[in-house]
């Protein structure tokens, strides 16, 4: 295993993250556990929850599983989504709803602190500055190390630094972009941004929601038993787009000449933007994490980089004109209703 500095914190992490979005109900609690302690063999360090990840069960696995090596992982959870019963304080960021969140998360966890804990998404109802200052609160208090972003644009991330620093409190420490072979968006900005303030990047969905598995042939209806098959709405919102689907296929061919497997090729290739501490990945099964552990052995070459730039423009989707819903896009403002 490998480890690289994350931005300007000191710590060591893998660089592999061992992402457990699926813990808990797709994956069982007992393939869950035994994937954990697998990947503490292995030498990973770096483990990513969050609050809202099957209803809170996958921060209560998560805890059981690492308590025994507690002060040696490296523990993130996240938060600012919350339940889907619309009621009010139970989302965003509010000072409300970090003090209550953390509260839930630690008690999920099993511990009293956290390492890293993520704002989950921008909250464009709660003025930063009132986060922010919630965040260097619970940095005092002793219940987080660190803090970071997630899914949050350039010029926010800018912005979150000068709210820190005219506080006195710690700057976030890492960003967390979508970031993969058919969604370059992240460079454009967001990966420039943490880079200039010392912020380490970890990407998740390095294999576009298993878009870059190669397993979906464009114009084929999915396997019932996948991701897409499932009508999972995530991926239908921002991974199945057919330009998508046929670059990986393109990918595919050109890594069975190579004789490297097109899931390790793909992470690698995230892992080889010299921007990048580690890599979140989120496997579904042990033969996944199988697969997802081997990237660390795959080396790109410059051929392997303009090879990828050839199939999508650095800075851009493998879609023209592509956004994803969920991300807040203001665009243009029209004065007229």
């Amino acid at each position: 295993m490998s480890y690289r500095t994350l931005g300007h914190s000191g710590l060591q992490v893998s660089t592999l993250t061992l992402g457990t979005m699926m813990f808990g109900e797709q994956t069982s609690t007992e393939d869950s556990l035994r994937i954990i302690d697998k990947a503490w063999d292995q030498g990973i360090n770096f483990i990513d929850t969050a609050d809202v990840y099957t209803n809170g069960r996958s921060e209560e696995i998560v805890g059981e599983a690492i308590a025994r090596h507690r002060q040696e992982w490296v523990l993130a959870t996240k938060v600012g989504f919350g339940p889907p019963d619309g009621m009010p304080n139970r989302s965003g960021l509010s000072r409300k709803h970090l003090f209550n969140g953390i509260e839930a998360s630690l008690t999920r966890l099993g511990t009293d602190y956290l390492d890293i804990y993520y704002l989950h998404r921008e909250d464009h109802n709660t003025p930063l500055h009132v986060t922010v200052s919630a965040i260097g609160d619970l940095i005092r208090q002793g219940k987080i190390r660190y803090w970071g972003l997630s899914n949050y644009r350039g010029w926010r991330i800018a912005e979150v630094i000068r709210i820190a620093d005219s506080l006195g409190i710690d700057r976030p420490v890492i960003s967390q972009p979508l970031y993969n072979i058919v969604n370059r968006q992240a460079e454009t900005e967001q990966i420039t941004a943490a880079q200039n303030y010392g912020l380490g990047v970890v990407p998740f969905s390095p294999l576009a929601r298993g878009v870059l598995s190669g397993k979906y042939a464009p114009d084929v209806a999915p396997d019932v038993n996948s991701r897409a098959g499932r009508q999972d709405k995530r991926i239908l919102e921002t991974e199945w787009r057919v330009e998508s689907l046929r670059i990986a296929q393109q990918i595919l061919q050109y890594t069975q000449g190579r004789g490297v497997g097109i899931v390790e090729f793909a992470i690698a290739w995230v892992l080889n933007n010299s921007a990048v501490t580690s890599a979140i990945v989120g496997p579904r099964t042990e033969e996944q994490w199988n697969s997802y552990i081997k990237a660390q052995a795959v080396k790109i070459s410059a051929e392997d980089e303009a090879f990828i730039d050839s199939l999508v423009t650095p800075g851009h989707a493998s879609t023209p004109g592509f956004n994803d819903v969920s991300h807040f896009v203001p665009g243009r403002v029209a004065r007229t209703s």
